[in-house]
């Protein structure tokens, strides 16, 4: 379960957090979120897929780092062999709170039953003076960046459903052993529908801000061919 409290400079005066890359850290996931506005860097290396969202009727972005429940193929050996992580692991165990459920004032908070929350092992997150480290600031800045990405990410998943511009994918790929993985109830961005829109409809997306990621989204799929290069080198034929 996670305990999520308050960051605060002299309860945890001593806090230290564990770096390293592991999937006994949290980082043994398939997929996790992504906000439009860091598309430009996950396309690099990620393929960014859309799902729907029951709880919310509604779709959210997500960088693929496996093929089954569990696996991430960008784990080797303690790190994570990608030149950018995805903002929502690479913020961990931090999140932004609130003071109270209305409150407009934001707060960095700890999950207190992360396993990256060390007693003697890690980066400190206050020095000696009870003054945020370099390493904590980075992460506020990133927290920062999070939030403001996943608050203007409505407008951009609302565009595509507005204009219909996702479509069910299915991949399935024949890996070096013989065995057989496949993706199901992901979407991807339907570039049929995208290159018939109209002049109005173009102009909208661009004015929103929202043609850029579209495209990155799109470029990112070149990722799933070095996903499965990935699966077939951790699982190699024999």
């Amino acid at each position: 379960m996670a305990n999520h409290v308050l960051l605060d400079s002299r309860t945890h005066a001593e806090l230290r957090i564990r770096t390293d890359r592991g999937a006994e850290l949290g980082d043994g996931i398939m997929s996790c979120l992504a906000v439009p506005a860091e598309f430009r860097s996950l396309q690099n290396e990620y393929p960014i897929l859309f799902r729907l969202s029951l709880e919310r009727d509604s779709y959210g972005a997500v960088a693929l780092l496996g093929f089954e429940t569990g696996e991430n193929l960008y784990l080797q050996d303690g790190r994570w062999d990608a030149r950018y992580v995805p903002l929502a692991l690479d913020i961990q165990p931090f999140l932004i709170g609130m003071a109270e459920p209305e409150a407009e004032t934001k707060q960095v908070h700890v999950d207190m039953d992360s396993a990256r929350v060390a007693a003697s092992e890690g980066v400190r997150v206050f020095d000696e003076h009870g003054r945020a480290t370099p390493y904590l600031e980075e992460i506020a800045e990133k927290l920062g960046a999070l939030d403001e990405g996943y608050q203007a990410s409505d407008d951009f998943h609302a565009a595509l459903r507005r204009y219909e511009l996702l479509e069910p994918m299915t991949f399935e790929v024949t890996l070096d052993d013989g065995s057989t993985n496949r993706l199901v109830g992901f979407h991807v961005i339907d570039e049929d529908r995208l290159r018939a829109l109209d002049p109005v409809a173009v102009a909208e997306l661009h004015s929103g801000g929202h043609l850029l990621p579209i495209f990155m989204a799109m470029a990112s799929l070149a990722n799933l061919g070095g996903l499965v290069a990935r699966k077939n080198r951790q699982h190699p034929d024999g």
